[in-house]
């Protein structure tokens, strides 16, 4: 297959599973699982390492509303997108930034180290806190957001990872509120949030 095949079919294939994980997240929204208070099962307890090679656990930002978003720092597109307009969001937010955080989970801890996480989000608003952990650790907090990723091989033994691409909204309890959407001005995200500080 030509490169240019195999990356427009790669492009189609992860817009199709955008799709869908945006589909299967207002399924679970719209019908609540078991739970306190009948809230959908998203999200959950989860340690993690961050960006400075530090534990870092959903207790480190309890009392708090934040957001979570899973990608990985070679991503083309989606990805570093997302963090500049999150990171746009939190500069309207002006000092109210300080009362949330935003969690950026890699969906690729292979090659996303901390130290990996700190450089690439250098690019981007101190308040985003990059995480990775071993496999087997970021796959269980995928699973408990219902992130849906797989790595996708490409030509020369490279590969990328095909991934959900929500922001989750958590409250100050740690439970999902909704899908936040960034598909609006940064001013008009920032006032949207601040209804939940």
């Amino acid at each position: 297959m030509a490169p240019k095949t195999t990356r427009l079919v790669l492009i189609v294939a992860a817009f199709v599973a955008g799709i869908a994980s945006v589909f299967g997240v207002i399924f679970v929204v719209g019908k609540p699982q078991a739970g306190p208070m009948g809230a959908a099962a998203i999200g959950g307890p989860f340690r993690l390492i961050d960006q400075d090679g530090r534990p870092f656990a959903d207790t480190d930002v309890k009392g708090e509303p934040f957001l979570v978003f899973f990608g990985f720092t070679h991503c083309p597109d989606a990805c570093p997108t997302t963090l500049l307009e999150l990171s746009d969001m939190l500069d309207k937010l002006g000092s109210d930034a300080n009362k949330v955080r935003v969690l950026f989970i890699t969906l690729d801890p292979e090659r996303d180290n901390p130290e990996t996480l700190k450089d690439y989000l250098s690019a981007f608003n101190s308040r985003v806190v990059g995480l990775t952990g071993d496999l087997p650790t970021v796959t269980m907090v995928a699973r408990a957001y219902h992130v849906y990723f797989k790595k996708v091989p490409l030509e020369g033994g490279d590969y990328t990872m095909d991934h959900t691409a929500i922001v989750y909204l958590m409250n100050k309890d740690g439970r999902f509120v909704t899908p936040f959407s960034l598909r609006r001005s940064a001013q008009d995200a920032a006032d949207d949030l601040r209804r939940f500080l």
